[in-house]
């Protein structure tokens, strides 16, 4: 019984600290507190429809996509070409041209490491978009770097480097501390960074979750004004009911700090999943969100009303 109640304790204990951590970071950094900020993933090239309404400029079937991505919440819409680097910028225009036009309250992030397709579009685009990404890989501080901090965009940072992705939480953040002595030497506030801890497949090392969680709360303790950001769906990768494996990580990752995903949000579990997550968190102020999703048929059995 006396062990049992160590036990509880420690629990305890632990959810105090989990807690405490999003007070002080909500205090540091109040958009700690809205609703996780989505970036829809599906306008890309690597996808075979994708790609082929690229090729032939099949305009509305890019616009439906962005369409049907934003009305699920998605007010950011991932943009990559997936082309030629010859001729990745004229696609890379082309594609952001479209988007806007169908979604203008979008903002778009535009997802490549070619500098002048990253170029094209930023000056396609009629608002800042984002940037997608930089890295501790030189040809990325040579290539987005200067783009980010010249037109002042939000920018996806992966911890990673010309090494590869380390193994341990420890190894990511030394990367991620470097990069943002580069971005605030160039003017770029920590506010507009959203911080990649990089999502490695539980099927190849069965403490990779445990390491994208740590990561994310390493970077929060040390830079608390930053976002964090990630594409949740690699935890799966190799698993069966991958669904579920997602859904189950996004719980954790919402409880680690981390208020952005890029994924598919007409995935209507995990959108719902991730609402009670944030709900339950104390995240949601009178539970509104939830609620008003519920409402708008967005989350729940699509028979609920």
């Amino acid at each position: 019984m006396e062990e049992r109640s160590k036990n509880v304790l420690t629990h305890l204990e632990d959810y105090d600290t989990i807690r405490l951590h999003h007070l002080k970071a909500a205090a540091t950094h109040p958009g700690r507190l809205k609703p996780m900020i989505v970036i829809g993933e599906k306008i890309n090239g690597t996808r075979k429809q994708v790609a082929l309404a690229i090729q032939e400029r099949n305009s509305a079937f890019i616009a439906d996509l962005a369409r049907r991505q934003f009305e699920e919440g998605a007010k950011y819409l991932d943009v990559n070409a997936g082309t030629l680097p010859s001729r990745e910028p004229e696609d890379m225009a082309w594609l952001v041209g479209v988007v806007q036009d169908a979604v203008p309250e979008a903002v778009v992030c535009l997802d490549s490491a070619n500098h002048r397709a990253l170029r094209a579009g930023i000056e396609k685009a009629v608002r800042v978009p984002m940037l997608n990404s930089l890295s501790g890989e030189k040809f990325r501080i040579d290539g987005v770097l200067p783009l980010a901090c010249e037109f002042q965009t939000e920018l996806i940072v992966l911890a990673l480097d010309d090494k590869g992705i380390p193994k341990t939480s420890e190894g990511r953040l030394d990367i991620v501390r470097r990069l943002l002595e580069m971005t605030r030497s160039g003017g770029l506030p920590d506010e507009k960074l959203y911080i990649d801890p990089l999502v490695m497949a539980i099927s190849t090392g069965t403490e990779n979750g445990n390491v994208t969680l740590e990561t994310c709360r390493k970077i929060l303790e040390e830079f608390p004004k930053v976002h964090l950001t990630c594409g949740l769906s690699n935890i799966s990768f190799g698993m069966p009911l991958r669904s579920i494996l997602n859904q189950a990580f996004t719980v954790l990752l919402v409880q680690a700090g981390m208020d952005s995903a890029i994924i598919n949000p007409e995935e209507r579990e995990l959108r719902g999943v991730m609402l009670a997550a944030e709900t339950l968190l104390g995240k949601d102020r009178h539970c509104l969100n939830f609620n008003r999703a519920f409402r708008a048929g967005k989350i729940g059995p699509k028979t609920a009303f």
